[in-house]
Formats: C-alpha cells, structure tokens, sequence
C-alpha cells in the first residue's frame, strides 16, 4: 500500500501536473464529489468538526452540504500542489489577495523574525511560494511520510518552491527552528491539529480542543513576532489576511504565557474558519472529545507540529 501511495503522488506530480487544466478540475472535482458520496470515515470526521463550527447538533443537510464544498476545496488543494511547479511567478503573485501583510513584512525587515502560524485552510503551499517570490524564503517542518520516498518527494517540491524544510524530528527540529527566527528569518507551521501528544487544551468553537504549543513557545524562546494567518479560496484566485501580532503576555510563568497565546492563536483561527468553513480542511480529530480517553493531556510545550493534510 505505501508503494502504490507513493506511486499515485509521482503520478500527481507527472502527469496531473501537465494536464489541460480545465480537464484537471474537472477530473478531481469528480473524485471529491466521489469521496464525498462514499462517505468514508474522513468526511464523517470532517462533519463532525463541522457540526461544531456551524453550530449543528448532528450532521444534516447543510452540513453535508459543506462537507461537499470541503472537499471540493481539498482536492483542489491537491490538484494545486501538483501543478504549482508549473505556476509562474506573476500567476502566484498577481492572483493572491492577501491582507495585513505590512506589518509582517516591516518586522523581519526590521531584522526580527516572524512565525507565521496557519490552519489547514486553503492552499497554504501556494501562500508559501508567494512569499518566497516577494523576497521572504522561509523554514517550516514535515511530518516523516511512510515510505521514506514519498517523504522525500515533499520535501523535493517544497524546497523547489523555494523552501526549507526540516523533517519533525522533536526537540531537533525546535532547536533549528529557534536558530533561524533568532537570524531574524521567517518560519511558517500549521498548527491547528496535535500531532505530538504534548499539546496544549484551548476552548474552540465553544468545545475543548488540543493544539501544538509551539508556535507560542518559540515567541516566547526567541523573541520572534508571532503572527496567525487564515486562508481562504476567492472563486478561481486565493486569499489570504496575516492577523495582528500576539503578544507574549507581560505576566505569568513559561506555561501560563504559552497557554494564553495558543488560546488567542486558537481564537483567530476559529474567527477565520467561521468566516470560510468550506475552506477547512479538517478530516482529522481536533477535540478531545473525539480523541479518546486514551489520548491524555499533553505534556507541554516543546516539539514543532509538522504539516498532515
């Protein structure tokens, strides 16, 4: 299975990737409608995140219709991260409507560096390029793929976007990661879902959810701007707003402080998901409630979040 899965993205990278692209969107608009249909266990998560973020007891038919949307939206995701090599530089530039980002900007000009913390929404990778192609490279973390190849091959296309990636390797990856904020470098993670059981209960959309700690721990480390970004589609173009700086908090011990920020960094995410809910890409769990008993609290604050669409 880890062959043919490694062997489909090669596919993706290959031959989607040279496709007409009106006959690309229709093809994987086809398979998320037929994803949608079969209704497998990920698009039953997914309507139960969704429950929570529009407000639904159980799933209905606005729910189901949002999951439809959703996962439109996802593999739209897909199709662009396989044709994105082939996206010229006045494409990703001219079609991106982003907002807010001046400030972020002036920060690392002004030789400090930014963690830009981002949901699963949108197309993140193609955010990425765009600020590699306005002047900014940038470091983020991966989570190790199965098998080894398929890894490799992600890593290979974000560094050809112009990016460095470290592989989520724990307390390795944080140490690297720290070292180039401290270089005033920008550094972007995607943090709205725990992959190392150390991470930090915050309330969402009304429920307790789980969310990595590190973007808040390395602000507070390394003195870097600690910005939330939400993403978005704008019918055939992307959009984007980078959110206000959040502050470390003036009081309170180490944990206290990450648990405020991760809570506010958790505030702004929900702001931009109820705002684009079809755009979430969430088929994961998020809440305690649907992690188990066996799920435990997490230890703290620590190791970076890698990226798990």
């Amino acid at each position: 299975m880890a062959r043919v899965t490694d062997a489909g993205y090669a596919l993706g990278w290959t031959v989607v990737r040279k496709m007409p692209e009106r006959l690309a969107r229709a093809l994987f608009t086809a398979i998320a409608d037929r994803t949608w249909r079969r209704r497998g266990e990920g698009v039953r998560q997914l309507e139960r995140n969704l429950c929570r973020v529009l407000g639904r007891p159980e799933p209905d038919a606005y729910v189901r219709l949002t999951a439809k949307q959703v996962m439109r939206s996802y593999f739209r995701y897909w199709l662009e991260v396989f044709r994105l090599p082939e996206y010229s530089r006045e494409r990703i530039l001219g079609h991106m409507d982003v907002s807010g980002h001046e400030r972020a900007l002036k920060t690392l000009d002004s030789g400090r560096g930014i963690i830009l913390a981002l949901p699963h929404m949108g197309n993140y990778e193609q955010a990425g390029a765009w600020l590699v192609h306005m002047g900014y490279p940038f470091t983020t973390v991966a989570e190790r793929l199965k098998p080894e190849s398929l890894f490799d091959r992600f890593v290979a296309f974000r560094e050809s976007l112009g990016m460095e990636v470290l592989p989520h390797r724990g307390a390795s990856a944080y140490g690297r990661l720290a070292q180039r904020l401290r270089a005033g470098r920008p550094v972007c993670l995607v943090v709205d879902r725990d992959l190392t059981e150390s991470g930090i209960d915050v309330e969402f959309f009304g429920e307790t959810a789980r969310m990595p700690a590190v973007a808040a721990a390395l602000a507070i480390q390394t003195g870097a701007a600690l910005h939330p970004v939400t993403l978005w589609y704008q019918g055939e173009d992307w959009g984007a707003r980078v959110h206000e700086e959040i502050p470390v908090p003036a009081t309170g011990g180490r944990r206290e402080r990450v648990q405020a920020m991760t809570q506010e960094l958790a505030r702004v995410f929900q702001q931009g998901i109820a705002e684009h809910p079809e755009d979430w890409h969430m088929l994961q769990k998020v809440w305690v409630a649907d992690l188990g008993a066996g799920a435990g609290r997490g230890r703290g604050p620590g190791r970076p979040a890698g990226d798990a669409r």
